[in-house]
């Protein structure tokens, strides 16, 4: 069976869920095409997404194309909204190709380019739709020149549009009789021998020739096919799905490989139980077989469904399939059989939220449910983090960007039955340590009332190195327990550091160690008094980690985006001395006659100001498209991080409270 892993990507309201319910409808999936704005769809399944007309959560569904040399599509349908970007890098990671839709009349637009751009860093072999060729405004040498200009040059238009802004608009594919002339030249950049061969002689070229060089280059990602056409009336939805079939690269990997799956999904069923959803790309997995996830997860496959197929017992290699029995599994996870190594899936490419709010219940009794609800909803994306400040008994969940907060508010009434309330939304810092710091307390001295003796010296870590534990002691000091709770306790206060941001760069070394071995008095049992437990060791790392990051010293980073804008040219003064007041650092403009670009950097916490005041600098002909680029070292006052962790500094009030646990 051939199988491909289809996605369709665009900006807002471009027009890819109709596409997606076109193409149903022309498979015979579907008896009648559903429509956005009357919410009656077949991927937008959320409550949100058929009121608000937008795709949140990826949704995939199956179809077949092609009746002499049939082919199965799943097509996953993936949010246009940049808020969303997360869940559609994550669908990406388990594609064969992709449709970019784009709107006839609005052209390329600020997602459409973050899209593109992430589609061409992973190479996916993607074709171009611009759609609502019937829609009063549509245009076809603009929006191919736009597309030229902003997307990428190795573009291919695969047929005329006639009609444009009507109705009765039309898309004709180009045949044999047709000039080939520019087809030629996109494909000769990247084949010199293709090249050779025209010069030497042109009709050594046949059109057939180059329809195979067209599908070799396509599935490479070398060059793009742009089709026009309406997904409400079908024009050129018809020579799209031809070129689905013919020019994109089919699901690949083997049956009797290892088994090697991705997990780019996860829900709860009616029941409450996980359901993954998998990409497989290797081997076979099978019903009551023990399967390896994440880091050290395994677990019994209950029960499967594989998209695209009758009920089977086993999901194999290409093909997307939803299991159930994996309680521990998240979205990351590589999943393998028990006599291999699992672990997340390879390439992490998730720009972190930079956002953050604070988020209770409009109804206090409602307070624990609350914490069950978002437990569940960060299992479904793990991008969405929850720190939970048990001094304030409050909860902070990350974002990245305001429509979020709507999702998750409507989620929780929707599925949970809790209605919430957030407060301002502030942004997500870092802190960077200095330089080298360290710090020991030994059991039994200095009024450290713990029977333990730690030694830590901290210094900085490369960018994106993570945290790493090393010791200077024998591993055999001590036991093991306490070692690795030493540390889990200095990976765990590290999320708080000296102004209360996280710290997620650090080298961690252990200097010292000591510990009271087990005893008792004379005929007694075990008595703690008298021996280290791991406790103490966990209780004690905080004090002296703190002690040793005071030396060293860190400083706040805030995050920075990446902003492109497009603006008149007219009002580049204007913007220009609003992105001064933003403390944004723009590069020199590259200005136009009529539309200029400005790029540069620009802090997370003013790109919803920006966005707030761009329509009314650049009368709403201006285009932002900003993304997470890098964190730098705070100017003017550090922000502090209220704490959560009772203080490591106050040596009083944190042995209280250590107290009161114990």
């Amino acid at each position: 069976m051939k199988l491909l892993n289809l996605g369709i990507l665009a900006h807002v309201d471009a027009g890819k869920t109709s596409l997606t319910e076109r193409l149903l409808y022309a498979a015979g999936v579907i008896d009648e095409i559903g429509s956005v704005d009357d919410g009656s769809t077949q991927t937008d399944s959320l409550a949100l997404e058929r009121q608000r007309g937008i795709t949140i959560k990826s949704a995939v569904v199956s179809f077949t194309i092609g009746q002499a040399d049939p082919v199965t599509v799943n097509l996953i349908d993936t949010p246009g909204h940049p808020d969303f970007i997360a869940e559609v890098e994550r669908a990406l990671s388990v594609l064969d190709g992709a449709v970019l839709v784009i709107s006839a009349v609005e052209g390329v637009q600020a997602q459409t380019r973050v899209l593109m751009r992430t589609l061409k860093r992973l190479r996916i072999p993607t074709l171009i739709f611009v759609n609502k060729a019937d829609r009063a405004g549509a245009q076809y040498e603009p929006v191919l020149k736009s597309i030229a200009d902003k997307l990428s040059t190795a573009i291919v238009p695969m047929g005329s549009a006639g009609g444009l802004g009507t109705r009765p608009a039309t898309f004709t594919p180009y045949g044999p009789s047709d000039p080939y002339g520019d087809l030629l030249e996109v494909l000769a950049e990247h084949d010199d021998q293709l090249l050779a061969t025209f010069v030497e002689n042109e009709k050594a070229v046949s059109y057939d020739a180059l329809r195979r060089r067209l599908a070799v280059q396509t599935k490479q990602a070398l060059v793009h096919p742009v089709y026009f056409g309406s997904a409400i009336t079908g024009a050129g939805t018809d020579a799209l799905t031809e070129g689905i079939r013919e020019l994109l690269p089919l699901a690949s990997g083997s049956p009797s490989e290892p088994v090697d799956g991705s997990v780019f999904k996860v829900e709860r069923g009616p029941a409450g139980e996980k359901v993954a959803y998998v990409r497989m790309f290797g081997g076979t997995a099978h019903v009551r077989e023990r399967l390896r996830f994440g880091t050290g997860g395994e677990a019994k496959l209950t029960a499967l469904e594989v998209f695209g197929s009758p009920p089977t017992a086993e999901v194999r290699a290409g093909q997307i399939g939803k299991l159930w029995g994996l309680a521990d599994i998240q979205i990351g996870d590589r999943i393998t059989s028990t006599t291999h190594e699992a672990g997340p899936v390879a390439g992490g490419f998730f720009a972190p939220p930079t956002l953050e709010t604070v988020i209770s219940p409009v109804q206090r009794s409602d307070k624990g449910n609350l914490q069950v609800a978002l437990t569940q909803l960060a299992e479904q994306d793990p991008l969405i983090n929850l720190r939970q400040d048990d001094l304030r008994q409050e909860t902070s969940v990350s974002l990245y960007g305001e429509v979020q907060k709507e999702v998750i508010q409507t989620t929780l009434v929707t599925e949970f039955g809790i209605d919430v309330e957030f407060r301002e939304t502030t942004t997500i810092c870092v802190e960077r340590i200095d330089g080298v710091g360290q710090a020991v307390e030994f059991k039994k001295k200095d009024q450290n009332p713990f029977l333990a003796t730690i030694g830590l010296r901290v210094e900085a870590a490369p960018v994106n190195a993570g945290v790493t534990f090393e010791l200077e002691v024998e591993l055999g000091s001590m036991p093991y327990a306490f070692i690795k709770a030493v540390e889990e306790t200095v990976r765990e206060t590290l999320g708080q550091g000296v102004h209360g941001w996280q710290i997620p760069d650090a080298r961690v070394v252990m200097t010292h160690s000591g510990y009271s071995a087990r005893q008792s008095h004379a005929h007694a049992v075990f008595d703690k008094s008298m021996s280290s437990t791991a406790g103490d060791f966990r209780f004690l790392t905080p004090l002296v980690l703190m002690t040793a990051l005071q030396q060293a010293g860190t400083t706040v980073h805030e995050p920075m985006h990446r902003f492109q804008l497009e603006i008149p040219t007219d009002t580049t003064r204007a913007v220009l001395a609003a992105l001064a007041r933003l403390r944004a650092i723009p590069q020199v403009p590259a200005l136009a006659a009529e539309t200029s670009t400005l790029e540069g950097e620009i802090p997370a916490a003013a790109v919803y100001q920006l966005e707030q005041q761009l329509p009314a600098l650049t009368r709403g002909e201006g285009v932002l498209e900003s993304a997470f680029e890098r964190y730098q070292p705070v100017t003017g006052p550090i922000p502090e991080r209220p704490r959560t962790d009772h203080d490591p500094f106050n040596r009083r009030e944190y042995l209280l409270h250590v107290q009161r646990r114990v």
